[in-house]
Order: structure tokens, then C-alpha cells, then sequence
């Protein structure tokens, strides 16, 4: 069976790839699973250039194929911070606790229509043969007044959406990897790994 390595450690990134690439013939295994430590310095200044970074870097250790992805929040009226920032916002051991309340008080009496935000995912898959496949969705809401929901992780329990008229955090786990960012991606990328032979 052939093997999918995704470069992360994150338990709910890992619980969604699974769910979503669950129709593939093959196993997917986290890069702790796999055996692989690794520091990655992500210096990239989009969210493509450091999910290909990191897709490389791990690439090096294995013959399998290697998924990346860097996904992040863009709020308009913050000129889109966190972007490629937002794991590292405010610093690297911050809880997202802190990060929302922090961006909830920049934004405190703000109206709706300027508290416009994405979640952006763009996926690098490396392969065997050393070509890098690229996808990226994402998914449009705004930021709510509170933080809502524990069913996310991440900014999900700030981010809104008006189709549901919830909070990410606040979706089920199948509503939200239909319009998740990361969902629509990851989708991207498995027609392309398909079209690979994959």
C-alpha cells in the first residue's frame, strides 16, 4: 500500500486529513508516525511557498509522498494578519486563547461588514520523482463578537460563517470539512493525486 507522509504534529489537523482522504487507497501517516524529526524553518512569505518548503524538507528523509500544508487566518481589517504568521502570532508558545481574545479587542466595535476574513490552506504534495503539486482554497467569513464552539481548534471558535451563521468551532466535524479551507484543499489535492496515479 502506498504511503502519504503529512509534515505535521497536530492531532486535529491529522483527524481531518484522515476523515477527508479516507476513499484513497493508501495510509497516511503524521511525521511522528513515520519516525521523522525534523526543525523546519518556515520562512516563506505565502502560504504555497511554505507548505512547499516544509513538503521538501520532509521529502528528504522518505521515498513516500509528502503532504505539507500552511494554513492560516487573514482578517481585512488587520491588512490581513495574522496571514503566515497566525501559528506563530503574538509568539510561539501563545495560546489561541490569548491570539483570539487579542484579535476579538483589535476589533472591538468594529461593524460586520469590515470584520471581512478568510481561512487560507494551500497543500504542497512532494513526490517521489521530485515534482511539487500545489493547491489553494479558501473560505470567506468574518470575525464574530465572542468566541464560540469547541468543536475546532485554532481560531475556529472566532471565525464566522454566514451560511451556518456559527462559528467554525461551532460546525460538525462533516460541515465542516465540506467547506473548511483545508477541506476544499485537501480535495484539490487528491484529483491531482489521482490524475498522478495515486
Amino acid at each position: 500500500m502506498k504511503r502519504i507522509i503529512f509534515a505535521t504534529g497536530n492531532a486535529g489537523k491529522m483527524r481531518e486529513i484522515r476523515e477527508i482522504m479516507a476513499d484513497m487507497d493508501v495510509e497516511i501517516l503524521s511525521m511522528k508516525e513515520a519516525g521523522i524529526e525534523t526543525d523546519i524553518v518556515e520562512d516563506g512569505t505565502t502560504f504555497e511557498e511554505n507548505a512547499m518548503i516544509k513538503a521538501k524538507a520532509i521529502a528528504t528523509f522518505t521515498k513516500d509522498i509528502v503532504l505539507a500544508d500552511d494554513s492560516g487566518l487573514e482578517v481585512d481589517y488587520l491588512n490581513k494578519e495574522p496571514g503566515v504568521y497566525s501559528a506563530r502570532y503574538m509568539g510561539e508558545d501563545t495560546s489561541y486563547e490569548i491570539k483570539n481574545q487579542a484579535i476579538l479587542d483589535r476589533l472591538a466595535g468594529v461593524p460586520k461588514e469590515k470584520r471581512t476574513a478568510r481561512f487560507v490552506c494551500a497543500i504542497a504534495a512532494a513526490m517521489p520523482d521530485g515534482e511539487v503539486l500545489v493547491t489553494r482554497e479558501t473560505i470567506e467569513g468574518y470575525i464574530g463578537e465572542k468566541t464560540a464552539g469547541s468543536n475546532g481548534f485554532g481560531y475556529d471558535p472566532i471565525f464566522y460563517v454566514d451560511e451556518y451563521g456559527c462559528s467554525t468551532a461551532e460546525l460538525t466535524e462533516e460541515q465542516k470539512n465540506e467547506i473548511s479551507h483545508r477541506g476544499k484543499a485537501l480535495r484539490a489535492m487528491k484529483e491531482k493525486l489521482n490524475q498522478y496515479g495515486c
